[in-house]
């Protein structure tokens, strides 16, 4: 489709001895789902060592019960993955378990480094060597080989490294969460019974039973282990730069994210839509699944009624079968089916999140039109993406961007809409805060720390196209463990 934001990584930890912390994991997992569905993985440890098991495909294709039996124990980590630094390969897939002076430690990381492959260099320099093209590997290793206490190597990672990192870790007998100074990507921390539970996502905490305690605080170092859990402040809090894509796109709807509901805010987005760009229309639709709740705010607004004009299938894309070429031309509609007898005729409010590279959104007008809809106004509750994201979310670079290169009247043009308005930044604000707590560089450029610009995502990528354990189209289940004893639960840390 292309033209489709990819989501950020989802992580999960729990600290939980008395409870099933494998499948518990799964199921956080599984209600994070739509943050990454490259790869899946699950670390666990029962006191005297770490087991993982890690896939890639969906986190249902990776694990089944026979494959979570061997991962009992007192603690466990998960991650679901969507590629933002190095490429979709299985010895990319997290968590990773990677082997120190002082032991081992596996790491799940949701978020971007931007100084990565400098780091990379000097650790490299130093004897450091690297099996994976992440940067998610660049900083375990950095904590891995440096001395003092888990709290004094988090404050030196957090003065060394530049970007943004939410990070679940796990030792033999504890589990650590940490989130960059400027807690660019979320966190939350949970109870379950007496013990704790970490997550992207409150969504996650929700789907097993866990209540919500509070946020991991930018710069703040948790531990979780027989004692209880701990809070060190292991780097002085920078100004707040929340990725405001999580309240647009990126979170479930029934997420909290700074005490604000994910369906609310999108609703009230669409309801500022409807008061900044007003038309006279019949019917307003929205795109699904991820425009639903700005449809209906912008509808409730302006009195126009909403409908569902178009009917999304939820599992194009999650396949690793291709299609053939007769069905690749049909582009969209294998995604996306209009409902001709809802907007024949009618004059259509057509709502969506975002416009990225414009290849996506010509076709689902045209979809709409062929279904015999007599005018096409398409609005979008977030302003126009002129800049690239390196701090987690895959966009596209600047070059693909549609509105980094077009004015709305030519990408009005080139969609083929009777009109197209964008929400302004200062409604975005207004709604999603009504401070300026969130990075909007997306929009404006203004990046919370300095970047290069002609960043890739496979810039530490190794020469060799497939290193030993990986698959060379990805799938799920095989050697999973380990390539040199298969039979085992138990994977070597990378040392």
């Amino acid at each position: 489709m292309g033209d489709q934001i990819r989501e950020a990584c989802g992580v999960f930890g729990i600290y939980a001895p008395r409870l099933d912390v494998a499948r518990l994991t799964f199921y956080g997992l599984y209600a994070l789902q739509h943050r990454g569905q490259e790869s899946a993985g699950i670390c666990s440890a029962d006191g005297s060592r770490l087991k993982l098991r890690t896939g890639m495909g969906l986190v249902s294709q990776v694990f089944d019960e026979a494959d979570l039996e061997p991962l009992q124990g007192i603690a466990a980590i998960g991650h679901t993955r969507y590629s933002t630094m190095g490429s979709s390969r299985f010895r990319n897939a997290q968590p990773l378990l990677m082997q120190g002076p002082e032991g081992k430690l596996a790491l799940a990381h949701n978020g971007n480094i931007v100084n990565a492959a400098q780091i990379r260099a000097n650790l490299e320099s130093e004897g450091d060597h690297f099996e994976t093209s992440t940067d998610s590997e660049i900083i375990g290793r950095f904590l891995l080989s440096s001395p003092g206490t888990w709290g004094e190597r988090m404050a030196k990672m957090m003065q060394t490294f530049s970007g943004a990192f939410s990070l679940v870790m796990l030792t033999e007998s504890a589990v650590m969460a940490t989130r960059d100074p400027r807690g660019v990507r979320p966190l939350c921390i949970g109870t379950i019974e007496g013990d704790y539970v970490v997550a992207s996502e409150t969504c996650a905490l929700d789907h097993i039973g866990a209540e919500f305690l509070r946020y991991v605080e930018p710069g703040e170092l948790i531990t979780i282990d027989e004692h209880g859990l701990k809070s060190e402040q292991v780097a002085v809090p920078e100004e707040p730069a929340g990725c405001i894509f999580e309240q647009i796109y990126i979170a479930r709807p029934d997420s909290v994210l700074d005490g604000q509901l994910a369906y609310e805010a999108r609703m009230a987005m669409g309801a500022a839509l409807a008061c900044e760009a007003p038309v006279e229309a019949d019917l307003v639709i929205g795109v699904p699944d991820s425009a639903t709740a700005h449809a209906v705010g912008y509808a409730r607004e302006s009195g126009v009624p909403y409908a569902e004009g178009l009917v999304r299938n939820r599992y194009v894309g999650r396949t690793f079968i291709q299609p053939d070429q007769r069905l690749r031309d049909l582009g969209v509609s294998l995604k996306f089916n209009p409902l001709p007898s809802v907007i024949g005729g009618k004059r259509l409010i057509v709502v969506d999140d975002s416009i990225v590279r414009g290849t996506t959104t010509p076709h689902i007008v045209q979809l709409l039109r062929a279904a015999g809809a007599a005018e096409i106004h398409v609005r979008i509750a977030a302003p126009p993406i002129r800049h690239a994201c390196f701090f987690g979310v895959d966009m596209a670079t600047r070059g693909e961007l549609i509105a980094a290169r077009h004015s709305i009247e030519e990408i009005r043009e080139h969609i083929g809409a009777d009109s197209l308005a964008y929400l302004s930044m200062e409604a975005l604000k207004e709604v999603v805060s009504g401070k300026d707590t969130h990075c909007t560089a997306c929009f404006t450029g203004d990046y919370p720390v300095p970047v290069q610009l002609d960043m890739d995502k496979l810039a530490l990528e190794q020469d060799e196209l497939a290193l030993d354990g990986d698959s060379p189209r990805g799938v799920a289940n095989v050697a999973v463990f380990s390539t040199t004893r298969p039979e085992s639960v138990e994977e070597e840390a990378r040392g």
